[in-house]
């Protein structure tokens, strides 16, 4: 059996840990992001405008049942990262096993319900005329495939949890390689258009589920699972749910209000429709580092605490704000200054780089705060603290993103860049909502300490 490999986040330099620890969740994410992004880049040198927005639609929707089932596991990964931290191995396994049964029941729910709803979906979100029949296809291959796509980044989950974040960068590799494969061969050779595209990304990820569970079997992970323990372990049910859910709920409401984004931009046209769509695979980008940021921080605080070391969980944070940021600054530029460079990669249409490029100009103010924001979420999720968040999701999504975008679409000679704007509005919320949240728990805590 193979050497454990996994990093202990409870000893050593702060930053060094969180670096080493976020530099393979990062290079996962892009190669996650390639291999969605090819999917738009492949269709749009085989296909036209209509098969640009059915992906760029229908990726988006999968991309929310996708973060969802990423935010819900992410109760796995805390679970998980505590049990280490506390040096019990055998509560791990007890978590695993339960984390398996959730997510299988979950999938199977998911795909019937995904499959009967596919139609009614892209009536809700609007999409153009010409897109209804291949978006209405690319969603149920994709649902049909549901069950890997869960099983895909529950392993990912899981494997954080243990401090563990070079397989998931080894898995996501294969995945990205089967895509871009089956992407040309499909879309290219086959003519299969979007049909192609949603079975290249199901065929990847299948691939890449078989490859890791042959990885895992053969390493020692710090942890065992038994037959006895897959099955539903009611302290550690409670526990993933008591995280997970509300970080779920969550992201839910972020991305549906993404979603009615889609819809209000569908609702002006195509080419906006397909210049959105292109402009989501670009943010998908841009917003890598943010992302990578709130993984390694809900991994780094989850074992902290775990190991009652909550002064360098806290230190871990602000480690990630301040270099974050610097990074947020960079991609701020990219997206402001280059972005029709940067959506060229997709599209050859003038009209569609046009209007994508007019959505970013708006968007990337976000990628200076969403460092910040998505430091806090992480924090918080880490502490096992995610009913703040889900609620700072909910009234961002809903009282200001949702009604900030509607407001601003229809301003008389609107564009995209204004609807943009409402990305960076929302996370302004954010940031102070948190800081209040952070002040309140400090405050808290000292008292308590004081009493003591």
């Amino acid at each position: 059996m193979e050497k454990k490999k996994e990093l202990s986040f409870t000893e050593g330099s702060v930053a060094g840990s969180l670096i080493r620890f976020a530099i393979p969740v990062l290079g996962a994410l892009i190669l996650q992001a390639a291999y969605g992004a090819v999917d738009l880049l492949v269709i749009g040198m085989f296909g036209d405008a209509s098969s640009i927005s059915a992906v760029g639609t229908g990726s988006t929707f999968m991309n929310m049942v996708t973060f969802v089932i990423t935010s819900l596991a992410m109760g796995a990964t805390v679970t998980i990262g505590r049990h280490i931290g506390e040096e019990r191995p055998d509560k791990a396994g007890d978590a695993v096993g339960t984390t398996i049964i959730v997510f299988v029941v979950t999938g199977i729910l998911l795909t019937i319900l995904l499959e009967a709803a596919a139609a009614g979906i892209v009536t809700i979100l609007q999409v153009p005329a010409e897109s209804v029949a291949k978006t209405i296809t690319y969603l149920r291959i994709c649902s049909g495939g549901i069950l890997v796509i869960i099983a895909y980044n529950v392993i990912s989950s899981i494997l954080r949890g243990t401090g563990n974040a070079n397989l998931p960068l080894l898995f996501v590799g294969v995945a990205c390689v089967v895509n871009i494969i089956c992407d040309f061969l499909f879309v290219g050779a086959f003519k299969m258009d979007v049909a192609g595209a949603a079975l290249a990304t199901v065929l990847a990820q299948f691939v890449s589920v078989l490859f890791s569970l042959y990885f895992m079997k053969r390493r020692d992970l710090g942890f065992t699972v038994t037959q006895k323990q897959i099955r539903v372990n009611r302290t550690e049910f409670r526990y993933i749910l008591n995280v997970g859910v509300p970080i779920a709920l969550q992201e839910t409401t972020v991305q549906i209000s993404f979603l009615v984004i889609n819809s209000i931009i569908n609702g002006m046209g195509l080419m906006p429709s397909a210049g959105y769509g292109v402009a989501q695979k670009v943010t998908a980008f841009i917003m890598l580092v943010p992302s990578a940021l709130m993984q390694s921080v809900s991994a780094f605080v989850a074992q902290n605490i775990g190991a009652g070391k909550k002064q360098r969980a806290l230190n871990g944070m602000v480690s990630a704000i301040i270099g974050g940021t610097a990074v947020g600054i960079l991609m701020f530029c990219l997206g402001f200054f280059a972005g029709d460079t940067l959506s060229s990669v997709f599209t050859s249409d003038q009209e569609v780089i046009a209007q994508s490029f007019a959505y970013l100009r708006g968007f990337c103010f976000d990628c200076i705060l969403t460092c910040t924001l998505f430091s806090f979420i992480g924090y918080f999720n880490g502490r096992g603290m995610s009913t703040p968040v889900m609620i700072q999701g909910i009234v961002s999504a809903l009282c200001i993103r949702i009604p900030v975008s509607l407001f601003m679409s229809r301003l008389v000679d609107t564009n995209l860049t204004k609807v943009g704007l409402a990305a960076p509005i929302s996370s302004v919320f954010g940031i102070i909502f948190f800081l209040i949240v952070f002040f309140r728990v400090q405050k808290r805590e000292k008292l308590r300490q004081d009493m003591i």
